[in-house]
């Protein structure tokens, strides 16, 4: 019993996925906006290293290498756009009641920042090292860059759970309803 007199629920684990979803999608726009159309560091084409395993490298200093790379960062964008919408409407179908303090609860954050996790070490290790689509940043350094990219996904998971394991229940959710 709480100080209240009501019993304490632990945080629901059903909005895990729509935190990892979000995490997911809000990762690749970080990414996507940051790495590849501010910085300028990479597209999804962009390494030389793909034609080694059969996937066609697009050159981004050519007008229609950056054209097709475009296009595919594009791509990445939408699968990112959904992964969003997906999350905001599973979280949206699960929360039924007292959704403003799901969206301050530091579980549903946590959750959040694992999805964001995963994203890194997911899209590192397919994109950077298994199929050498493209890296971080290119040139001699570009191994030391793409393992930053993945320790920073090991930091955003252990983070994320962390801050979920320090989270408190936001309050006691009526039988066949969920809280965060």
């Amino acid at each position: 019993m709480g100080t209240t007199g009501r019993e304490v629920h632990p945080p629901p684990r059903s909005i895990r996925l729509p935190g990892i979803l979000l995490g997911v999608g809000l990762g690749g726009f970080v990414d996507g906006i940051l790495l590849h159309q501010l910085l300028q560091w990479h597209h999804m084409l962009s390494s030389t290293n793909g034609d080694r395993i059969g996937v066609r490298y697009y050159d981004p200093n050519t007008v229609s290498g950056l054209r097709m790379n475009t296009v595919w960062d594009g791509i990445f964008h939408v699968v990112c756009w959904l992964s969003v919408l997906t999350g905001l409407a599973v979280l949206y179908s699960r929360v039924t009641r007292d959704r403003r303090s799901v969206w301050t609860s530091r579980f549903l954050w946590g959750w959040v920042l694992v999805g964001w996790g995963l994203f890194n070490l997911v899209e590192g290790i397919l994109d950077h090292h298994i199929l050498a689509i493209h890296h971080v940043r290119g040139g001699p350094n570009r191994l030391w860059w793409d393992i930053g990219f993945l320790a920073l996904g090991a930091l955003l998971v252990a983070a994320g759970t962390l801050l979920r394991r320090g989270a408190r229940p936001v309050g006691p959710a009526p039988a066949g309803t969920v809280s965060a």
